[in-house]
């Protein structure tokens, strides 16, 4: 079973006064620890908890492979530290050879926040987290927990963490320490696994990915960074993911999958269904915006917010939720076509792939 220690004073510490505090920054020291000797850690960051690793210990980096069940070629996104500039622009500095323009205005731009950027990897390091490939992807996290841990790491001589989703391979994302313990319990021990509880995760969907390796941004995964943001910042066109783009972090067109198959439909599409299967309706769960009815007692309802953040704040969560055992099928609204939804929309298709 895996230990959890509450770092959830760090969120607020203002409010949380001196004996709530103490308590919290010694779990980051001993989470700090754990990592320097190899063992991994539930992180909460503002998008979703990663399994993390120190991103130089190759040995390390391969136990969180082993506990997703991740093939070893698909890279991990590496975090780094990022209180002041200077702390992320050293970590940046130790992993990539280089820095485009480009990639430096976004990172002034969104950072400490949720933007990946993918950038030509120093060849001496990062070499597991990165999958073999000649690029990295790094992060610098808003979260405080998360934060508070890379600084205490930097300051033992670690450089950044490897963090994928907490979860085994191709499944829903975890937002909270729950998931996390959900997800591990059975497979990893307390001496393999210490969780920091951070609370539930503000974004809830995983950070917009930006290949910044071959000479020009180009968006690899939607977030809730979207594209126009990203233009106003560069002052120039972001391209679409190509053929030739590196591979990166859930870009699999199968991902974020429940156990219980996702179908992704229209609300009267949704209602028509119902109408016809009447009272028989079972073992199906339900996530849509618009009200729908139904003959049937037997139904999971969850309602969408209409606001593309609150829904991807709450969308693993809701998912997990609505993935029970008797649940054989998802039903899920379509997403709004408008940009905002991007990030949301990406999500629920790969789920439903």
């Amino acid at each position: 079973m895996a230990l959890t220690l509450d770092a959830r004073a760090l969120l607020q510490p203002a409010q949380a006064g001196a004996a709530a505090l103490e308590p919290a920054r010694q779990a980051v020291e001993q989470a700090a620890q754990a990592l320097q000797r190899g063992a991994l850690v539930g992180l909460p960051t503002e998008t979703v908890y990663g399994l993390a690793a120190d991103a130089d210990q190759p040995q390390a980096v391969g136990r969180i492979f082993d506990a997703k069940g991740r093939p070893k070629d698909h890279p991990l996104i590496v975090h780094l530290a990022g209180a002041t500039a200077e702390q992320w622009q050293a970590g940046v500095a130790h992993y990539a050879r280089e820095l485009p323009d480009f990639a430096e205005k976004l990172m002034q731009a969104f950072w400490p926040g949720p933007l990946t950027l993918i950038l030509p990897r120093r060849p001496e390091v990062g070499t597991a987290s990165a999958g073999g490939q000649d690029s990295i992807g790094l992060r610098c996290p808003a979260h405080p927990v998360a934060q508070a841990l890379l600084q205490a790491c930097q300051a033992i001589g670690i450089h950044g963490l490897a963090a994928p989703s907490a979860n085994r391979f191709g499944r829903v994302s975890p937002t909270s320490a729950d998931h996390v313990r959900d997800e591990f319990d059975a497979l990893l021990s307390d001496d393999e696994l210490l969780i920091l509880d951070g609370g539930p995760c503000p974004v809830g969907i995983e950070s917009t990915i930006v290949d910044c390796s071959r000479g020009r941004p180009v968006l690899l995964r939607p977030g809730m960074i979207g594209i126009e943001a990203l233009e106003a910042a560069l002052g120039q066109p972001v391209a679409l993911r190509d053929q030739a783009a590196p591979k990166a972090s859930g870009t699999l067109e199968s991902h974020y999958a429940p156990t219980a198959r996702v179908r992704l439909m229209p609300q009267a599409e949704m209602q028509a269904a119902l109408d016809l299967l009447g009272s028989e309706a079972r073992h199906i769960a339900i996530y849509t915006r618009q009200p729908v009815s139904s003959a049937s007692r037997h139904l999971l309802l969850r309602y969408m917010p209409t606001r593309a953040d609150a829904c991807a704040q709450e969308l693993f969560a809701v998912l997990r939720e609505l993935d029970q055992p008797d649940t054989r099928l998802i039903w899920v609204e379509t997403p709004p076509a408008d940009a905002a939804w991007d990030g949301v929309r990406d999500r629920l298709q790969r789920a439903a792939a």
